[in-house]
């Protein structure tokens, strides 16, 4: 967890400490322009002043160049000098000079060609203003079909809220993520200490991704034989939700179920109620204890926690917590969720005003909070 407090960026030509971070960490997230630029006249007092240029220039723009994704602070640097002219203010010279570098270098087009990729960090502010969580993120800027899973979805950023703000709920926990997407949930659950954490998507470059994103948070995934068990155990897996085999579901076993955005496509609903009443409705094994630790130990997974459910070998099994979090787009596709959970003996309920997480993505202006609702699923 790294240090970013309000002392710590100072009151910088009369730039506000709190609002000096939040114009950073909005900065670092890839805020749209609109946002950044409010965040820009908060550090000026209403408007885009000299000081809150130079600290733009100096702690946004000049310590993050080599990083910074070209197009995204071209695209900045324009718009601010914009607002900085018709308010017949005074600009920096470095303003001018960069973008006159980048008109020459960036064509308009270049962010939108192809496969666009870039680094957003995502920090995460805590309420005493000493520290904070900064995540990086490998995302496609490409939101056409089949890059969805390689963006940072509203309601998983809301998961690692409510993960980080609650961490004695998840600590110690076998976690279990259908579609995990980025890895964004899987990086803070990770950060939370969960006992093990597995992270699930269908689509194999989303995988290829999320592998990239754990390693970016010095997170290495667990996919062979385990070498320790004192640490947090993560494992990415291959998982598409119509092809999932009940016993390969079963045998993850996991305390705590977790999905973000995940009713959104009609077609899916039926194979994702069915896994999650898989993963509801644990079986204990009927193969011996003996052959379930060898089975354990060959796949990286603690046998403990298999037979931990019940009170013996043959006890019932503890069905696990499933909390998901999802922005309804549609009524249509979340009344057929509904039904589809019903028939399936699933019962769910509302928690968003019961189970709350602390603010701690106060600068993220684009991230409606109050949009997403929080889910509570349980066996009938």
């Amino acid at each position: 967890m790294s240090s970013l407090s309000a002392a710590a960026v100072g009151e910088e030509g009369g730039i506000d400490g709190v609002a000096g971070v939040h114009l950073i960490s909005a900065f670092l997230a890839m805020e749209p322009t609109r946002c950044l630029l409010s965040h820009a006249k908060n550090c000026g007092g209403g408007s885009v002043s000299l000081g809150s240029q130079r600290f733009i220039w100096d702690h946004c723009i000049s310590k993050n160049y080599e990083q910074s994704h070209a197009p995204y602070v071209k695209n900045f640097v324009k718009k601010l000098l914009s607002e900085i002219e018709s308010d017949h203010g005074e600009a920096l010279d470095e303003l001018y000079e960069l973008y006159a570098d980048y008109v020459t270098s960036i064509k308009e087009d270049d962010s939108v060609k192809g496969n666009s990729w870039t680094l957003k960090h995502i920090s995460f502010l805590f309420p005493d203003a000493s520290a904070r969580l900064v995540v990086p993120l490998q995302c496609s800027l490409n939101m056409l079909e089949g890059d969805t899973g390689c963006s940072i979805w509203p309601s998983s950023l809301y998961l690692s809220e409510l993960i980080l703000s609650h961490p004695e709920h998840f600590s110690g926990k076998s976690c279990f993520e259908v579609g995990s997407g980025v890895g964004l949930v899987g990086v803070c659950l990770a950060q939370i200490k969960a006992s093990r954490v597995i992270l699930t998507d269908g689509d194999p470059s989303s995988l290829a991704n999320l592998e990239i994103n754990l390693k970016l948070n010095g997170i290495t995934p667990h996919n062979q034989e385990l070498d320790s068990v004192e640490s947090t155990i993560v494992k990415c897996v291959h998982l598409p939700w119509e092809l999932a085999m009940e016993y390969e579901v079963q045998d993850f076993s996991p305390d705590i179920i977790l999905g973000a955005d995940v009713i959104y496509d009609p077609l899916c609903l039926p194979h994702l109620v069915r896994l999650l009443t898989i993963l509801l409705h644990p079986k204990e094994p009927s193969y011996p204890r003996h052959i379930l630790n060898h089975k354990s130990h060959k796949t990286g997974m603690s046998s403990g926690n298999s037979m931990s459910r019940g009170t013996g070998p043959c006890s019932p099994a503890k069905s696990p917590d499933a909390y998901i979090s999802s922005v309804i787009r549609n009524a249509e596709t979340f009344n057929q969720f509904l039904l589809l959970a019903d028939q399936a003996n699933i019962a769910i309920q509302d928690i968003t005003e019961t189970f709350q997480p602390l603010d701690l993505l106060p600068y993220l202006q684009s991230y409606d909070r109050s949009s997403i609702r929080l889910f509570k699923l349980s066996p009938k």
